[in-house]
């Protein structure tokens, strides 16, 4: 019975440490933010600390919290390895995603408005 009670608090103290890892908890070092927003009008950008991103660093994990303003626009982030729509057209409010991105040029547009609704930044 004794052996049984040890066994379990081997398991469950191993299951708490891997969710602690898969969550990020511990000493890594918080992601920074970047700001994205789409509309409500006809704009789209990405911010980090209140300026324009035109430069990140690879590998470092950012959170991209993106706020969808209106309905009819969605924001779309391509680049190296990475072709994901992050709030998508219909949808209205605020999504966060945890990225690390690889070295090279990225773009954000909206699909439906990129003629004129889109940016680009370096990853470096």
């Amino acid at each position: 019975m004794r052996r049984i009670t040890r066994t379990r608090s081997l398991l469950l103290g191993a299951v708490v440490a891997a969710a602690l890892a898969a969550t990020g908890s511990g000493s890594a070092a918080p992601a920074k933010t970047v700001n994205g927003t789409v509309g409500p009008g006809f704009t789209i950008g990405l911010a980090m600390q209140g300026k324009k991103v035109t430069k990140l660093k690879a590998g470092t994990a950012y959170r991209f919290v993106i706020s969808d303003r209106s309905s009819i626009h969605d924001f779309h982030l391509s680049g190296p390895g990475l072709n994901c729509v992050l709030a998508g057209v219909e949808y209205t409010g605020t999504q966060s995603f945890v990225l690390r991105l690889k070295k090279g040029s990225y773009s954000f547009v909206c699909d439906p408005h990129a003629g004129f609704m889109h940016g680009r930044f370096q990853v470096s």
